[in-house]
């Protein structure tokens, strides 16, 4: 669940990260709120497309287990890993 949300946190922020480079490479500040204020919507549609795509595309692509799962057990002092059948 992690990994989830620190993926969606990442590509939500990566329009928000290339503009500062751009702006950087572009030698204006980054830390100026002029440079920003006109494309903070459009950054803000772009990174949630991108988390939109990437939801889309792991919904269509994600490998799917198929069969009935059988949880996690213990015999004859073994644990016993869960897994499908």
């Amino acid at each position: 669940m992690t990994r989830a949300v620190v993926q969606g946190l990442v590509l939500f922020f990566l329009p928000f990260v290339l503009f500062g480079v751009y702006l950087v490479i572009r030698r204006r500040n980054p830390l100026l709120w002029s440079h920003w204020s006109d494309q903070s919507l459009w950054l803000t549609i772009a990174g949630l497309g991108f988390v939109v795509i990437s939801l889309v595309a792991t919904g269509f692509l994600d490998e799917r287990e198929t069969g009935a799962y059988v949880p996690s057990r213990v015999e004859n002092g073994r644990v016993i890993r869960g897994h499908f059948e």
